[in-house]
């Protein structure tokens, strides 16, 4: 049973920072692709950010691009989403999924995510 918990949402004020992290427990294989989606009120989940492994492979969303960082930690287990240059429009509830993918390519943001955490709240204002 894998188990993910987000932590570090939070409120800020527009151009802030924030640096979200999950934290990944529990698994009986290694789950090499990791991601971060986002739900804001009204609209529909979207990918956010993936990662394949140690950073071999790392994707963005065109609306994040350039101001998002994903990172993994595998000594700590965790995935760290630094958001910074924050909008009202990344106002959303953040959620961290994994799943196992046979090569890099194949970690993808419309792959099947098997395992989610409960979410983190962010604000921006």
């Amino acid at each position: 049973h894998v188990q993910l918990v987000e932590s570090g949402g939070g409120s800020v004020q527009a151009g802030g920072s924030l640096r979200l992290s999950c934290g990944v427990s529990g698994y009986a294989y290694y789950r090499n692709c990791m991601a971060w989606f986002r739900r804001a009120p009204g609209k529909q989940r979207e990918a956010v950010a993936v990662i394949y492994d140690a950073a071999v492979m790392t994707w963005y969303s065109d609306s994040v691009k350039g101001r998002f960082a994903i990172s993994r930690d595998s000594a700590k287990n965790t995935v760290d989403l630094q958001m910074n240059s924050l909008k009202p429009e990344d106002t959303a509830t953040y959620y961290c999924a994994a799943a196992v993918a046979p090569y890099s390519r194949a970690c993808r943001p419309d792959m099947d995510y098997r395992d989610w955490g409960q979410g983190t709240q962010v604000t921006v204002s």
